[in-house]
């Protein structure tokens, strides 16, 4: 089993900072790339980032430059810096990992949301 543990969410101002940490756990032999997606209420599932097991990155053009995803090998962890937030950003946060077998899993989900 491969357990996803998603940390990092909460409340913050339009214009602030959150950092979003997601660390694998478990059977999963090696990690080929990971990625944060969003859901809001009422809509799709979307991605926000995603990282290669090279650090080739990937971005939604709605937080290019604004977001950044970082993964740490060694710890299986991917990260994900999300500055100037705007209430658009308010949305569910997963992580997902596709391991080298090309399975993929699912963090729980952390709550984001931007407001004043």
């Amino acid at each position: 089993q491969v357990q996803l543990v998603e940390s990092g969410g909460g409340l913050v101002q339009p214009g602030g900072s959150l950092r979003l940490s997601c660390q694998a756990s478990g059977s999963i032999f090696s990690i080929n790339s990971m990625g944060w997606y969003r859901q809001a209420p009422g809509k799709q599932r979307e991605l926000v980032a995603a990282i290669t097991s090279g650090g080739g990155t990937n971005y939604a053009d709605s937080v290019k430059g604004r977001f950044t995803i970082s993964r740490d090998n060694a710890k299986n962890t991917v990260y994900l810096q999300m500055n100037s937030l705007k209430p658009e950003d308010t949305a569910v946060y997963y992580c997902k990992v596709i391991s080298s077998l090309g399975r993929g899993y699912w963090g729980q989900g952390t709550q984001v949301t931007v407001s004043s």
